[in-house]
């Protein structure tokens, strides 16, 4: 009985990781899409005080970069293929800062949770370097994971709540940064990995 336990355990384990890379708006919307992903939550990581608000993690002054925390199937995704896409999903190689978001909070940052998840990311990241993708050196920082806090729910599922709202809901959202930065950073990113799309 106790193995059989065991076994169901391990057939229903699940991972986590958190990532930085900018808007936790387009990176949990690309990760949401993503074959083995369960869940993507959109939070704060790597700063000081204690539940931090949108609003103070946006002046830059409490150190936390908008992180997602990503809960995945390693039986469907490894943690090697989650790293290996959040090389390509974002610009790893411009220090505290994704196009027009400027600031520490828009960091490229990897929060390991121990030395093993810290070894991958300097693995996965050594192969980005060598494969050339970038054309410049990787400023993605690595960082303990001490905690992720969940950012308020109106984060949550931001861009595919955006995509199902009428069009005046839309006008109260970030209309203009969802249609013009997110939806095509979704659409590349559906191209590029069509393959491994949540049906």
């Amino acid at each position: 009985m106790e193995e059989q336990l065991n076994e169901e355990d391990e057939m229903k384990a699940e991972e986590t990781m958190v990532v930085a890379g900018g808007c936790f708006w387009c990176v949990e919307a690309v990760y949401n899409e993503l074959k083995g992903v369960v869940k993507a939550e959109s939070g704060y990581s790597g700063g000081r005080g204690i539940n931090p608000t949108y609003e103070q993690v946006l002046t830059g002054q409490t150190g936390h970069a908008e992180a997602v925390k990503l809960t995945y199937d390693p039986k469907v995704i490894s943690s090697r293929d989650i790293l290996r896409i959040f090389f390509t999903v974002h610009d790893p190689t411009t220090l505290n800062q994704q196009g027009q978001d400027r600031g520490t909070q828009y960091r490229s940052a990897i929060f390991f949770k121990n030395p093993a998840e810290k070894a991958l990311a300097q693995e996965v990241m050594a192969e980005v370097s060598k494969a050339k993708i970038w054309r410049h050196k990787l400023v993605t920082s690595l960082e303990p994971l001490t905690v992720f806090y969940r950012a308020e729910e109106y984060h949550q599922n931001y861009f595919a709540n955006f995509t199902k709202a009428d069009y005046f809901k839309k006008m109260k959202m970030n209309a203009g940064y969802c249609q013009y930065i997110i939806e095509p950073h979704v659409a590349e990113f559906r191209k590029k990995y069509a393959d491994r799309l949540k049906k």
